[in-house]
Order: C-alpha cells, then sequence, then structure tokens
C-alpha cells in the first residue's frame, strides 16, 4: 500500500526526532576537511588544511585567527557548508590557529598574552611552513580585533590583507545593549571602579556558561533554530544541518579570565576602540598604524555586533585602500550560514583574489 504523504512526513518527522534527540552525534559530519597540524606550544595549535596543488592560485597564505572561547567546528560545520573547504576550493593557501581548550590554570591568561606572546609564534610558524614572509588575515569576532592589534604594532610588517569579520569596535552603537553597556560604564567611573585592576582569575568563565551567555546575548536566535527545528522536522537535510550547528554552540570552550576582562573593558565599557585605540597590557596601541588593505563585513542581523558597531573599523584604521560589506546572517551566520557562501564567502575571495 502507498503511503500517503502526511503519513510519510510523520514517519519521518518521528525518526528524525529520534536520531536527533538519542542518537545526535550520527548526523554530525563537522570538522571532515582533513589538516595536519603544523605547530603546536602546550594549548594551542596552528592547522594547515589540505589544498590540492592543481588548485592552488595564490601565493599569499590565508591565516583564519578565530576568536576565544569558540571551537574550530564553526570553520568547517559540514562538507557543504565548511568556509575553510570553500577557501582550499577556491585556490587559497589555508592556516587555522586554534586556540585549544583553556582551562582554570590558564585563567590568569590575558589579551597581552595571546596578542604578544601566542600570536606572534603561530604566524612565524605559518610563515616557515609556507616559505612566504607576507600573510593575510581574517579574524571573526574577537579574532578580528586580535589580528587588528597585531597589524597595528608591527606597523602591518609581513601583513598583506586583513579581514574583519563581524568583530566589535564601536560598542556602545551596538543597539540596545550598546546603550546599557554605555550606562553601566559611567556608573562605574562615578564609583571610581575600575574592572581592569580587578584579578584575572575572577572574569575565567567556563565553557558551560559561555554557551548559556552566549544565548542570551541573542534569545531570539536560540528560539528561532529551534521553532524551525520543529516545523522542518521531517526534513532529514534540515534536521542534520541543525545537529552539526548545535555541535558548534554547544561544545564553546572556556574565557581565560584575563583575556576576557580585557576585551569587556577596552570593547564594551570604555569604548576606547571606536576611538583607535585598544590597552594591550601597559601599551596603548593605535588601529591607525593598520595600513594595509582592509575589508570589514558585518552581519545583517547580527545582535552581538551590529553594523554600526562593525563599521566603526573604518573610522579608526589607516588603510587607504579599505571596503565595508554587509552580508546575511547572525554572529554565527556570518561565517557558517546557509546564506553565506553566495554572498560574504564569495566577497572574501574575490576581494582577496585581487590582492594575494
Amino acid at each position: 500500500m502507498r503511503m500517503t504523504a502526511p503519513v510519510g512526513r510523520i514517519l519521518s518527522a518521528t525518526k528524525n526526532l529520534k536520531d536527533r534527540t538519542l542518537n545526535a552525534q550520527s548526523m554530525v559530519a563537522a570538522g571532515a576537511t582533513p589538516y595536519e597540524v603544523v605547530f603546536s606550544d602546550d594549548l594551542y595549535s596552528v592547522r594547515h588544511y589540505a589544498l590540492d596543488t592543481a588548485k592552488k592560485r595564490y601565493a599569499t597564505p590565508l591565516v583564519i585567527v578565530s576568536p576565544l572561547a569558540v571551537n574550530m567546528l564553526v570553520y568547517d560545520i559540514h562538507p557543504e557548508r565548511s568556509f575553510v573547504k570553500y577557501l582550499c576550493d577556491q585556490g587559497f593557501d589555508v592556516y587555522l590557529i586554534d586556540w585549544g581548550k583553556p582551562t582554570r590554570k590558564h585563567a590568569a591568561y590575558t589579551l597581552e598574552t595571546y596578542i604578544d606572546q601566542f600570536l606572534p609564534k603561530c604566524l612565524d610558524a605559518v610563515r616557515e611552513h609556507s616559505g612566504q614572509a607576507e600573510l593575510s588575515l581574517h579574524g571573526w569576532s574577537m579574532g578580528g580585533g586580535m589580528a587588528a592589534v597585531h597589524a597595528a604594532k608591527v606597523n602591518c610588517k609581513g601583513i598583506k590583507n586583513l579581514i574583519t569579520l563581524g568583530t566589535p569596535i564601536d560598542g556602545h552603537a551596538n543597539g540596545a545593549a550598546g546603550r546599557q553597556y554605555k550606562r553601566l560604564s559611567g556608573l562605574l567611573k562615578a564609583a571610581r571602579i575600575n574592572l581592569r585592576k580587578f584579578p584575572a582569575r575572577l572574569f575565567y568563565t567556563p565553557g558551560w556558561a559561555n554557551v548559556i551567555g552566549f544565548k542570551l546575548l541573542d534569545p531570539a536566535s536560540a528560539v528561532k533554530g529551534y521553532v524551525g527545528l520543529v516545523k522542518q522536522l521531517h526534513d532529514r537535510a534540515f534536521v542534520e544541518q541543525h545537529a552539526n550547528q548545535a555541535a558548534f554552540i554547544e561544545k564553546l570552550e572556556a574565557y581565560p579570565g584575563g583575556a576576557l576582562r580585557d576585551w569587556f573593558c577596552s570593547i564594551w565599557m570604555e569604548n576606547e576602540t571606536a576611538h583607535g585605540q585598544f590597552t594591550v597590557g601597559h601599551e596603548q596601541v593605535h588601529l591607525s598604524q593598520v595600513t594595509c588593505p582592509l575589508l570589514c563585513v558585518a552581519g545583517k542581523s547580527d545582535a552581538l555586533s551590529n553594523v554600526p558597531c562593525s563599521k566603526g573599523m573604518m573610522k579608526v584604521v589607516g588603510s587607504a585602500d579599505k571596503e565595508f560589506f554587509i552580508g546575511p546572517g547572525g554572529h554565527i551566520g556570518i561565517v557558517s550560514g546557509k546564506e553565506a557562501a553566495g554572498t560574504i564567502w564569495a566577497k572574501t575571495s574575490a576581494w582577496l583574489a585581487q590582492r594575494s
């Protein structure tokens, strides 16, 4: 007997629900693009993604500077939605910095630790492995800020191009949240409370807390994702994509306390980056020293770093060759969403191709 369409949808939905809830790992294909670790130093490492030499078109390596607290699945969320695979297929030589899995013993690590010690070691390792002195840097979220500050500190020596993606710069311009941060900053200043003087270890947040915090920052997107899952439960491909996305968001890593404190102060409290400054340890770095070509990307519906917040980068860098691009998606969607390949990834590839 031939099944009717409604019965078939119900059976498919039932099976998909069972697999999604009881055996979600069987649906996860994230992290499938092959790579080799070309450098590691205790906590962090550098990956080099496999590139068919016949496809290689550009000499300048592209280094993805990931933000802290995320796992690397976001860059390789699914074989059909993999940012690293896409770039390799376009002919780029792709490296990725994996900051590893911080624990409480790393709680005192500050942004000075990462920007002045770890990041230069990683970039030197890429130069040695690739044989190229100049690199292009791509940074999503905090990764874009770290890449920009490094470029400024070295006056762009050895940095050929810079791409920032959803990187907050003008924190007080970030909608309602930005206005709340501005009020809080004023209250703390009036009370003569300086968060930078608080011990770094007090700001350490474990991975599970970051998962909750990330969802609370954009609750509408979290709810929308599960509503979509219920509506599309009969669609196996949709359910598999949801499982892969969840494999990333449900497994965030811990934030080293010092790094979180420094980022929170510079971007959200003091908003010094909106004026082109960033404090690294006892040094004040001026983003006007970023003079290499810049592509600044913002997500149209990004609640964590909205368009005005991200666009602040354009005002503070010293680059003559700079471009601002708005793509579809929220904070995660701009790097791994279903619309990213045809918009943000394509723009990134075309922009880099002209400068690599």
